[in-house]
């Protein structure tokens, strides 16, 4: 996930012009795998917008926003890959999670929350269902 949206900003830093796209592609890389890439595209959109004409900047700032939000549909897309779990379970376990316990609780929450699903549909079905029908 960090990777791709690395990939994405770099290209943004590239077409922009910005100088040192590559070691600005690395710290966002390194920024977005703590949590906090947005925080590193702030100086680069400013320094944009200072020797850019503003319709430049204005569409790297979108382009910029995009790279961001793309965050918080990846991770539950890519989190549920391969579950037969609804999307919305293991989103609300992803948030869930790193609400309660940080970082690490993106990925924890999630599975418990998957796990917990399908005991809940296990219960719900019965020891019938469980067994296999006999």
């Amino acid at each position: 996930m960090a990777a791709i949206q690395a990939v994405l900003a770099g290209i943004g830093f590239i077409v922009v012009g910005l100088p040192g796209a590559g070691l600005w592609t690395l710290l966002f890389l390194f920024a977005t795998v703590l949590q906090v890439g947005g925080l590193v595209l702030i100086p680069a959109i400013i320094y944009v917008f200072a020797v850019t004409t503003t319709t430049k900047a204005v569409l790297f700032l979108l382009w910029c926003v995009f790279v961001t939000a793309l965050e918080h549909v990846l991770k539950p897309l890519l989190l549920g890959r391969g579950v037969a779990v609804p999307i919305v379970v293991i989103f609300l376990g992803a948030i869930g999670g790193f609400l309660a316990i940080g970082i690490i609780g993106l990925f924890v929450g999630a599975i418990v929350l998957c796990v917990g699903y399908k005991l809940f549909l296990a219960w719900l079905e019965g020891p019938v269902a469980a067994r296999g029908e006999t």
